[in-house]
Parts: C-alpha cells; structure tokens; sequence
C-alpha cells in the first residue's frame, strides 16, 4: 500500500511523516478491512541507511569559489550529476564541521564536466586527506555505479554498532579485465 516515503535529502524539504504517522493516517482513511496490508516503506529507510565515504585529492582554491578534487567520482555516485540530486555532505572530522563555509565545488577526477558530487556548495575548507561522508547515498547508490573509466566499484561496508563486515569487496583490476574476451578470429 503506498509508493513509500520520500526522502528529505536537504534536511527541511518536503519532510515526510513519521512512519508511525504515516500508520495512523492509513489506518485512519481505509478502517479494517479484514486483511493484512503490506507497505514498502521506499527511500526513506534505505537512502538514509548508506554513505559515501570519500577522500580530498587536493584543492584548487579560486577568487570565487575553490574546487576541491576528491576519490569519489560519478561513477561511484552518478545522482548529482545524473538528476542534479542533492546528497548532504559532512566532513569526518567533527571539529572541521564548525569552521566557517567556502564555496566550493565537490568534483571527482574522472575529468568528465559532469563529474561532481556538488556545486557552488558552502561547506568548511577541506583539506588534502581530510575524509567526508556523502549522506542519503543508501538507494540507488551501489546500484547505479559503474565501473565506467576503468574506476574500480567501491567495497560496501555493513556497520553494526561497533562491529563491521565488507559485504561486498573492491574488485581488483585482474576482476575487472578478466570481465572481457577476445573473439575467436583475434586469437
């Protein structure tokens, strides 16, 4: 029942209701009906359960904006580029989190105009090696990645409290050559 909840990836906008209140209007509009009902709770629940973790590359700062080159590319993330989606990002380090904002452009280096994760972002100064995480990033980020360029898919990573477990490991390179295969009239 339902298309599922949306996700408020900027944080305050088109806000859905609480699960629990989503339940009650249910209830509330169709009564008893005398049979189990199954709802697919959608993005709210999966893009909120994922991160990106990324790292600078460097930082090229400019007169009006500074373009800060990262290890996550399109690939690994293709939302902003592809539906111009906005993922909030933070950096790892709390104490970064309180310094005052720059302009900046979040780009990857797989030298593609469309290669971003953000732009004309306000977000503290990063740093070569500072990490930061690209939130809601749990649907349709694995999922849409792609090994384009040659760029290895990134290892996927489940958290439990303190425990962690790789899922889903980095393919290395022989993996991914060992994907392709001469026809028989080239061997």
């Amino acid at each position: 029942m339902g298309g599922g909840l949306g996700v408020p990836y900027r944080g305050d906008n088109d806000i859905p209701p609480d699960p629990s209140e989503y339940a009650r209007i249910i209830r509330e509009t169709v009564g008893d009906l005398n049979m189990q009902l199954v709802f697919e709770p959608g993005r709210m629940i999966a893009a909120n359960a994922g991160i990106l973790v990324g790292k600078v590359l460097y930082t090229k700062p400019g007169a009006g904006k500074t373009f800060t080159i990262v290890d996550t590319a399109m690939n690994d993330l293709i939302r902003p580029t592809l539906y111009d989606a906005y993922q909030d990002i933070w950096p790892v380090e709390e104490a970064k989190r309180n310094q005052p904002n720059i302009i900046q452009d979040i780009v990857g280096p797989v030298c593609e105009t469309g290669d971003y994760i953000a732009l004309d972002r306000a977000l503290p100064p990063l740093q070569s090696g500072d990490l930061f995480a690209i939130l809601t990033a749990g649907a349709y980020g694995a999922v849409m990645s792609s090994s384009y360029n040659s760029r290895l898919l990134v290892p996927e990573v489940l958290v439990r409290g303190d425990d962690y477990a790789v899922v889903r490991p980095r393919p290395s390179y022989d993996d991914l050559i060992g994907l392709d295969r001469l026809p028989p009239w080239l061997e």
